[in-house]
């Protein structure tokens, strides 16, 4: 293409000169005669011959430009093209038919004159047509050196960038390198500082342990001084007066509230029956001696005494033969009760009917029956949600605990409040009643358990050591321990005839939520807020299984009577139960929202409740 127009540049200017010529040609040329212009209309066959033989050359002519295109460049050099053929050619290619004509017609006529011969007109020259290619290539060259210089211009920027930008790390690396130093330093100071500290710490953790215990044991040694005063009081006035008169009674820290106007025969029976073995200790000798003093001057009138720890209990060799094994089979959702408008915490089963209790966060208990769910008695009262709930052995009485920091005990048959015990500075999560129904236990929030005297309505122990919330307690059957579980992670048994903690089970790695005794009181089930349950060895007080069932929190734990199968509420919606025979765990799916309590009910029912308010009863199929 840069050679054509190379050569269409040149025929133009030819053109423009020869036409030039041929104008000034005519201003000097003669008048034609009449013989001239017949002898060139003789010579007309030749013109046409001459034409034809130019169209020829001219087809040659594209021929050739053909080849050029596709030969290499070698080849078109080689053969040079004549001047009046590269005329002739360019203006048949322009379609300049009358200038073609006159050029010819006055080329040949000077070539039949003898003027001018072919070889004076010489070949056309390649200069012009290389002229045009290194043109354009110097074009093409400029363009290509200013799209590089572009592009080493942006180059130079990019590297430039990346050099500050690789300063900037290099300098923030060390920097990064200096402060790792620093604290590598720093840390190592104060693991030896720290190390230095420790044999410090741990004799003051010691002296701490042993300052608590010198306190309770001062605390219990003062109650026993203030009985002792007190009874000896009670004593010297009955002797002078000759009749019994009522003590009364000051509870420091502790608030129990009892309306005057019931006590139960029992308590009155026992009432009766401490002042006149007091009086007969007192009548026997006018100055009371230290065994008096022992016996009666260092606790109070009206307090319970508490049971015994032996083996061979009547009561609980008779709970031993009564855990028959459970057969092969299922539970299966039977039926759905509607009891509480709102969440459902606690349930508890009358000791004698098929009565069950539930409270919930209505700031209700209800007692319903059972398998119908008909509501027989609702108890209002308490100020905030209810948290835990139990029957007295009995079955005459029910206490309950709250989330306004308050343990209630209601007497059935009066449909009604009797005791309020306070003490508590947090909120209540538990209680459970001793199987001798003269002591009741409460777990609160504020780190504390407190076991309660309902016959002397005081706050005879307050049990301290755990460092979080207690979340539950209950009483080992026909005995004087009871298990806590607690948020700090731990498990604890206490003897609360003393106070003091007996033993604690560590494992856990969440808060405990819940723990309980199986019928036998040989083994000790408990969960936690990740779903993990464990089995305890209660003799060896060693853990025995541990079974994930999370993700998500276990709210309670129960044992089957038969002590083969433990419940398990989560939040997921769901009720795991554990056959501890083969050791599968089985789903038990019913509404699908957060079950936060379950309760076997006799061999063949299981009892869940959750936060919708309803309580689902399965069965167990075989």
């Amino acid at each position: 293409m840069a050679e054509e127009a190379a050569v269409s540049e040149a025929a133009f200017r030819l053109q423009k000169i020869t036409i030039t010529e041929d104008f000034e040609d005519d201003e000097q040329q003669e008048e034609v005669s009449t013989d001239d212009e017949f002898s060139l209309q003789e010579d007309d066959e030749d013109l046409s011959k001459a034409l034809q033989t130019i169209q020829e050359q001219t087809e040659d002519a594209q021929i050739l430009a053909l080849q050029s295109v596709l030969t290499p460049e070698k080849s078109i050099s080689e053969i040079p093209q004549a001047m009046d053929d590269f005329f002739c050619n360019f203006l048949v290619r322009l379609g300049m038919s009358r200038t073609l004509d006159c050029f010819q017609t006055e080329w040949y006529e000077l070539i039949e004159r003898g003027v001018l011969t072919v070889g004076d007109a010489g070949l056309v020259p390649n200069v012009y047509t290389r002229n045009q290619q290194l043109e354009t290539e110097n074009q093409s060259l400029k363009k290509d050196l200013e799209n590089y210089k572009h592009s080493v211009t942006k180059t130079e920027e990019a590297l430039l960038k990346m050099q500050k930008e690789r300063d900037f790390h290099r300098m923030h690396h060390k920097r990064v390198v200096q402060e790792k130093n620093k604290l590598i330093c720093e840390m190592k100071r104060l693991k030896a500082h720290y190390a230095s500290y420790e044999p410090v710490l741990k004799e003051l953790s010691e002296k701490y342990q042993n300052s608590l215990t010198q306190r309770m044991l001062t605390s219990l040694e003062r109650d026993k001084a203030l009985g002792q005063v007190t009874g000896l009081q009670a004593a010297l006035e009955n002797l002078e007066s000759g009749y019994t008169k009522q003590i009364p009674e000051t509870k420091v820290g502790h608030d129990c509230t009892r309306k005057k106007e019931f006590e139960g025969p029992t308590q009155k029976a026992l009432r009766e029956a401490r002042q006149q073995k007091f009086l007969v200790v007192a009548s026997s000798s006018c100055d009371p001696d230290e065994d008096a003093e022992k016996k009666m001057g260092r606790r109070d009138l009206k307090d319970s005494e508490f049971p015994v720890d032996h083996e061979g209990t009547p009561s609980f060799e008779h709970a031993k033969e009564h855990t028959q094994p459970l057969k092969s089979g299922q539970y299966q959702l039977s039926s759905i009760l509607k009891v509480h408008d709102f969440a459902v915490n606690c349930l508890a089963l009358h000791p004698r009917k098929n009565i069950m209790l539930s409270g919930g966060d209505d700031r209700l208990w209800k007692t319903w029956g059972f398998p119908d769910g008909n509501i027989l008695l609702t108890g209002e009262g308490h100020t905030d949600w209810i948290s835990g709930c139990c029957f007295r052995p009995s079955g005459t009485q029910l206490v309950t605990s709250s989330g306004d920091s308050t343990v209630r005990i209601w007497d059935l048959s009066r449909r009604g409040c009797i005791l309020t015990l306070r003490g508590h500075s947090r909120a209540v999560r538990a209680c459970s009643w001793h199987s001798c129904g003269d002591f009741v236990a409460s777990a609160s929030m504020d780190g504390t358990s407190k076991v309660w005297d309902v016959n002397s309505e005081r706050c005879r122990y307050t049990l301290r050591g755990h460092e979080e919330s207690v979340n539950s307690i209950e009483f080992l059957p026909f005995s004087s321990t009871v298990l806590t579980s607690s948020a700090d992670k731990t498990l604890s048994l206490w003897d609360v005839r003393t106070g003091l903690r007996v033993y604690t089970f560590q494992g856990h790695v969440h808060s405990c939520n819940h723990a309980t005794f199986n019928k036998k009181g040989d083994i000790i089930a408990s969960c936690d807020s990740s779903g993990v349950m464990k089995l305890w060895d209660m003799r060896k007080l060693l853990p025995m299984l541990s079974i994930d069932a999370g993700p998500h929190p276990a709210n309670q734990v129960a044992f089957h009577h038969s002590g083969g199968l433990v419940a398990l509420a989560s939040s997921e919606g769901s009720v795991k139960v554990l056959c501890l025979s083969v050791g599968q765990l089985s789903v038990l799916r019913g509404p699908g929202v957060e079950v936060r309590c379950v309760h076997f009910h006799g061999q063949d029912h299981l009892l869940s409740a959750g936060a919708d308010g309803r309580v689902c009863l399965w069965t167990w199929a075989q």
